[in-house]
């Protein structure tokens, strides 16, 4: 394989050890191999990627050096939700749910139907915790105490309460 001089191997060899991102100094070790000698069945062996993933390493190397082994970003599918919308929903979430909910918590459920009747948009359900985990949000909820309990009385069976329970034969 020919490999075009934009470093030295002592170079490579340093840039790939450093490297904090496994993917990139995995790319960047393939090439430090493929400069120092080795054939791509033996490239393959070590890095344990395919041959063609090993050739467009070198390929990417040979037209720009080690910038051009940076992953570029992927275009995906643009959210459902705009950007400018996504901070009206924040602020829904933040603020509770009102009486028209019918919820204590805003749940998943809750939060679809809130997207779709005030936002017009429908998502899945994982769909929805994956935007919603997206915009910080973790899937643990506190869990709701009910409007007659006594924190007092909980309190003190608690305190008085056994801490550990024999089976019963």
């Amino acid at each position: 394989m020919t490999v075009k001089p934009h470093n030295t191997l002592d170079q490579l060899r340093t840039l790939y050890r450093t490297e904090l991102n496994a993917k990139m100094a995995r790319r960047i070790q393939g090439v430090y191999l493929a400069k120092k000698g080795m054939t791509c069945p033996e490239i393959m062996a070590v890095t344990g990627a395919k041959r063609r993933t090993v050739q467009q390493w070198i390929a990417k190397y040979n037209r720009g050096g080690v910038d051009e082994l940076v992953d570029k970003p992927r275009p995906g599918q643009p959210p459902k939700l705009p950007k400018s919308r996504q901070t009206d929903l924040c602020r829904r979430i933040e603020a509770g749910p009102t009486d028209s909910d019918g919820v204590s918590v805003l749940n998943g459920p809750a939060i679809r139907r809130i997207l779709e009747q005030e936002f017009g948009v429908i998502y899945s359900k994982p769909g929805l915790y994956n935007f919603l985990h997206r915009l910080g949000y973790e899937c643990l909820c506190p869990r709701p105490r009910h409007e007659k309990a006594d924190c007092q009385v909980q309190d003190a069976f608690k305190k008085t309460s056994r801490k550990s329970w024999t089976k019963s034969p």
